[in-house]
Formats: C-alpha cells, structure tokens, sequence
C-alpha cells in the first residue's frame, strides 16, 4: 500500500508539497496553539478563519450581513493609500522552512501580493507587538487566484510571531507555517522525561498505510487529549491479510522509556494488537525511510489492547538504545486516539536525515 502524504485533513495541505515542507510541521496550527491576535481589517471574513486546520469550503448562496461569506481572512476594498495586514501567534516558537499562502475559492478578491514579517515577542499584546521590532523573511511576492502558493523561507532564526502584509487588500483563505518548533528538547534537562514525538516538540508523521477515518497519523501526537473518536488516526477496515502502520520522526533522537498508547473513545473499532520498531535513520528520505522501516529492531512486542483506555508499558521496552523513528504497528486495524514516547533526549539532539 502507497504511504499518505502527511498532513490532511489535520493541516489541510496539498499533495504535492516540497521536501521542505513535507519535513516540517505547521507552526501556525490552532491544535498547537496559534491564533490570530489582530487585523487592521476583516469586514468580509475574521482573520481567525485563516488559521482554520480544515481545508477552506466555499458555500454558495451563503451571505451574511456585510456580504457573501468567505471562508477565510477577507478586507474591504481598500480606498485609501496603504495595505491590510495582521498578526498571528505561532503555536510554538520554531524555524520556518516556508509558508503556504492559500487563495483558495478567492478568485476576483485575492491580494496581488504578499509579504510576511517575523518577531520573538513574550507578550500576544497587540499594541506591544505593533512597537515591536520587525524582520522581514518572506519579501513582497506575487499571487494568483484560487492557488496554494508554497513559498520557501531563508531565515534561520526562531519567532513566535509574524505579520502578514496583504497588498493593499483581499482574502487569503488559509496560512500554513512550515518549519520546527526549537526550545521544547533543546531545553531538556538531560535525566528529564519527555515525549520525544510530540508535535509540539517537533514529533512528525513520515508516512502511513491508510487513514479513511478522522485524522491522518500526525494526529497521534497532537497536544493534549483527544477530544472525540474524529480526534485521532483509524484506518478502515481490512478485508485482506496484514496490518496497518505509520513511521514517525521523533523531535530529537533519544532513548524511549516508557510508551503510551491511548485508544480513547474507540470502542467497537480500537485495534486488537499493537508493537513498535524503531532505529536511528542517518540519511534517506520519506519514502526511503518508509521502506526501511519495515527491517527496524522490536522495541516493543506485540501487545493486546482494550477499548477506551491508556496502555502503559515500560518493562516490555527493548534497550535499543538511541533511535530517531519510529514505526508504530496496529493488528489488524482501527483507531488510536494518541501515541506518547515518554524518553530522554541524546547528549546530541541534532536532527539527521532532515
């Protein structure tokens, strides 16, 4: 079975993404935090929309009372010298590789272009963030209609927040920030226990089998607990021999100590059995990797698995060692709310085969 490209629908992206921002989570994401702290003008649509995790919709024949509903941030049309522009809070502070910029369902309203500033700010204030010190990382770039524009970065810095410039006005239906969160492990106490896949500390899903149902397998390492059966990765159901599978990247290469596999909310769909192999991957790519993974070393057997629960398992772990990835295993098939990989992170937490 081909692996899924990673993202939807929790990030809602396009399937054909760069190398860049295949390797990156969406720093702009609301399950990770973001928001929208300000605009110098929504009137058509809230700039809040913008950072919606599903893909933007377009409803005809929906109007609200300023006019036809955009899904999406959306100004009026500009009458004055100047450009709309607005603040976004990443949901972690991180290295941006690049942003999608998307017109989606915006066709005679988009903005003729785009730029996008950068700061490291400790206060979501929007009067301090305006005095704030600004850096450039995206210049003024063209836009087209309806369009997923995948623009890469070259900063090297980590923010916490950005502005975007909208020239002069228009709607933007989506921002994806494409980069990796920074502070999380690298400010590990080195005996510290940490969940070295979560996706706040730049945990990402390299690949998967199958996602027919709520999320895809980046889903597993969301923040917090889930929220419904809808908030997690299933699978359908298998009609033929096999099991399904994801490969995970861990944030840094660690040693995992304990594991913690969470089927809340999968009752009559939870999957029957669960392992997971690791190894420490230096070099490749996604689909490399993909392959690799299916030859990596048992770090933990096969184990039975109930509805609704939290399973814990710290003896049964294999000593492996440091690893860096992470295939997580479910006989035959079904749905798991979250995967914890509770470890510590190796003296060098440098990333490899990013």
């Amino acid at each position: 079975m081909a692996s899924h490209t990673p993202g939807a629908p929790v990030f809602a992206q396009p399937a054909d993404l760069p190398e860049w921002a295949l390797r990156s989570v969406d720093l702009a994401s609301t399950r990770l935090g973001a928001k929208a702290l300000f605009a110098s003008d929504d009137f058509f649509a809230e700039v809040a929309r913008m950072l919606n995790p599903e893909p933007a919709q377009f409803v005809p024949g929906k109007f609200d009372t300023n006019g036809k509903w955009m899904d999406g941030w959306e100004s009026r049309r500009k009458r004055v010298a100047g450009y709309d522009w607005a603040l976004v809070r990443l949901g972690v502070k991180g290295v941006i590789r690049g942003f999608d910029v998307d017109t989606s369902h915006f066709t005679g309203n988009y903005p003729p272009a785009v730029s996008i500033e950068a700061c490291v700010s400790e206060s979501d204030e929007v009067e301090v963030l305006k005095a704030a010190s600004w850096t450039e990382i995206l210049p003024a770039t063209p836009l087209g209609p309806s369009a997923h524009h995948l623009l890469e970065c070259a900063s090297d810095a980590a923010w916490t927040h950005l502005r975007v410039n909208i020239f002069p006005d228009g709607g933007i239906a989506r921002l994806r920030v494409y980069g990796r969160p920074v502070g999380g492990l690298e400010n590990a106490a080195p005996d510290a226990l940490v969940d070295l896949v979560a996706m706040e500390n730049g945990g990402r899903a390299v690949s998967w089998n199958d996602a027919s149902f709520g999320s895809s397998a980046a889903a597993l390492m969301l923040p917090g607990p889930g929220k419904n059966m809808g908030d997690g990765w299933e699978t359908r159901r298998r009609r033929e021999p096999g099991n399904d599978w994801c490969v995970l990247e861990l944030g840094a290469p660690g040693t995992i100590e304990k594991i913690e596999v969470d089927t809340a909310f999968f009752k009559g769909n939870f999957p029957d059995r669960c392992s997971v192999q690791a190894a420490f991957v230096s070099g490749g790519t996604d689909r490399s990797i993909t392959t690799e993974s299916m030859f990596w070393h048992t770090l933990l057997p096969e184990q039975k698995l109930a509805a609704d629960s939290i399973h814990t398992y710290v003896e049964e772990l294999a000593k492996l060692g440091t690893v860096s990835h992470v295939r997580f295993n479910i006989f035959p098939d079904g749905g798991v709310s979250r995967l914890r990989l509770w470890g510590k992170v190796a003296a060098s937490s440098a990333r490899t085969g990013s």
